[in-house]
């Protein structure tokens, strides 16, 4: 059976698919440049997406699924790929979605973001935020910073992810990865006692309650650089996020807090290309300055977009710049294009 699971992640990775979904009454899915795509015609059963669970999931971990319904697990193909895997439960039967992470990280120059990251990934201290809907890459921009760091600095970086996705090996820094389930119980654990650890980087997978978040901004505070991620949509709603996620007596606290350790904010989207042959990341560019301070401490965060569009030379820019650049350059079609033309210049 492992056999027959690894042949069909092994084509999926050989076909470039970016998500593998095995759901009971219909043949395996990929996604390739974005698109939903049958592979074969025999269907996928009940019994063989549980044996793919029992075969997949870290026995450790199984009896958290079993009493959960859902558990993210990492799993690797020798000679291929390494996978994010979500397993749950649906209508009585488990569904599988495996996402590909490439054993090959990616450069900044390879995925083709803006060089400013490179300044960025630099910054002694602080707090940079990747934010984006899910399968937007956000993870893979990480890597690269981080891959970035590892082959030109000498820093101790430590990541925490659920599950560990880019295997990164010691260059000029030392890097240590920690699973969450596995190395450490929680992000919020992990990143207290990362502050004890003698880190100069530390990245979150994602920042998803307060607890997380407050320790973030702390870290940032105490002479730390604090990488990570969050499911938001823009430099603004980030800011916004971080905000409303505290009580309202708090928020007046954490408004000057983050207006003096936030750095940058990188939203970004996957546009498949006009031969179909692949993705490019647009991204939206907020790098914080003596202005956007101002507008986070003020309760002025709406007017943040007026203070992108006239710094760009200071490497800011909108998504809609950016999505008019790959229109500009035929990148994208603009069908694809339309919905994020709104307010260029």
């Amino acid at each position: 059976m492992k056999k027959k699971i690894d042949e069909l992640l092994f084509a999926a990775f050989q076909l470039k698919a970016s998500d593998v979904h095995l759901t009971v009454g219909v043949p395996p899915i990929f996604r390739i440049h974005g698109e939903l795509k049958r592979y074969g015609e025999e269907m996928v059963d009940a019994a063989f997406t549980e044996v793919v669970a029992e075969w997949t999931i870290p026995e450790k971990m199984y009896p958290d699924f079993v009493a959960q319904g859902q558990i993210d697990y990492s799993y690797e193909v020798q000679g291929a790929a390494r996978f994010r895997v979500n397993a749950f439960q649906q209508r009585g039967a488990v569904s599988l979605a495996f996402r590909t992470i490439p054993t090959i990280i990616p450069t900044i120059d390879d995925l083709q973001l803006p060089e400013t990251l490179k300044s960025l990934a630099a910054t002694p201290q602080g707090l940079i935020l990747v934010t984006g809907p899910t399968g937007s890459g956000k993870s893979t921009t990480l890597a690269s910073m981080i891959h970035y760091m590892n082959e030109t600095m000498r820093k101790h970086i430590i990541t925490l992810e659920d599950p560990i996705e880019y295997m990164h090996h010691h260059g000029k820094s030392i890097i240590d990865q920690r699973e969450i389930g596995f190395d450490t119980h929680s992000f919020a654990d992990g990143l207290r006692a990362a502050l004890r650890q003698d880190p100069d980087v530390i990245l979150v997978g994602e920042m998803r309650d307060l607890e997380t978040i407050s320790t973030a901004i702390t870290a940032a505070e105490t002479g730390h650089l604090v990488l990570a991620t969050l499911h938001t949509w823009s430099a603004a709603s980030t800011i916004d996020r971080i905000i409303d996620v505290f009580p309202h007596g708090q928020q007046s606290q954490i408004r000057v807090q983050l207006a003096g350790v936030l750095t940058a904010v990188v939203s970004q989207r996957l546009f498949q290309t006009a031969d179909r042959q692949g993705r490019r990341a647009a991204t939206e560019l907020m790098i914080n300055n003596a202005a956007i301070s101002n507008l986070i401490r003020s309760e002025k965060v709406h007017q943040i977009p007026n203070v992108i569009q006239t710094n760009r030379a200071a490497g800011m820019h909108m998504m809609a710049s950016s999505v008019q650049s790959f229109l500009d350059q035929e990148v994208i079609t603009y069908e694809t294009a339309r919905p994020y033309l709104e307010g260029v210049d």
